[in-house]
């Protein structure tokens, strides 16, 4: 199909039943590169996605081989049963270019999910127009988790008010740690138990003052660590 037909420059992909462990046997998506904010930090220099079986399925889908237009894409959302789990972007990002998310684009999407539980993250900066833009989707019914680069970074995210957080840690992270101002972030559980996934969790599709944080993996892990031994603040542990 051809990638740049309909109305706007984005695409997508959606497996309707998902084999990742991870996820558990949701329907997950995949969006063009290009969604991805230029900001974003681990773009190219570590992010899981860009590596293995994922990173092979989202280049095909980046080509067209594996797309649906925009529009399309969110008609397939709209088919999905009532009150159904759903994780956006298992790669890519909300539409959008040039570190500003689209808010016509995001809009057909939030149509489409309305009734559904669908949640995603982002590294759009969350400057005014994208802001404005994160709090539209999180209180139509699409929950986007704001992702901090850091354990650093995530005091000034929860301080903006406009959506849930989370943030990568080590590859080691088991326990629990302090942001500098004392936040608790807690590991991802189905990164800790072979038992729980995305399907049986469902804390990031929860609007919440948890954070939660997931250790560094894939390929890319090691770029990951050496970003995350740059931070200026110490790390606490705690519960």
């Amino acid at each position: 199909m051809n990638r740049s037909s309909g109305r706007w420059p984005y695409y997508a992909h959606l497996t309707p039943v998902s084999r990742n462990s991870k996820t558990g046997p949701i329907p997950v998506s995949v969006t063009n590169k290009g969604t991805c904010p230029p900001s974003c930090k681990f773009d190219g220099n570590g992010c899981y996605a860009e590596y293995g079986p994922l990173g092979l399925h989202w280049s095909k889908v980046d080509s067209g081989e594996r797309a649906l237009p925009w529009e399309v894409f969110c008609d397939v959302i709209d088919t999905l049963p009532a009150l159904q789990l759903w994780r956006h972007n298992v790669a890519g990002d909300l539409p959008g270019s040039n570190d500003v998310i689209d808010h016509a684009a995001l809009d057909l999407l939030l149509q489409a999910n309305t009734g559904k539980r669908g949640f995603t993250y982002t590294h759009y900066p969350p400057n005014k127009t994208n802001t404005d833009a994160i709090v539209m989707a999180n209180l139509r019914g699409l929950t986007v988790n704001l992702s901090a680069n850091s354990i650093e970074e995530v005091d000034d995210l929860v301080d903006l008010g406009i959506g849930p957080v989370v943030c990568v840690l080590p590859a080691n992270a088991t326990a629990n740690v302090k942001t500098p101002k004392g936040r608790t972030v807690v590991v991802c559980p189905a990164t800790q138990r072979a038992d729980v996934n995305c399907m049986n969790c469902q804390l990031c599709q929860r609007q919440r003052d948890t954070v939660v944080g997931f250790p560094a993996h894939g390929s890319g892990t090691k770029r990951i660590e050496l970003h995350l031994k740059g931070a200026t603040h110490q790390v606490v542990s705690g519960t």
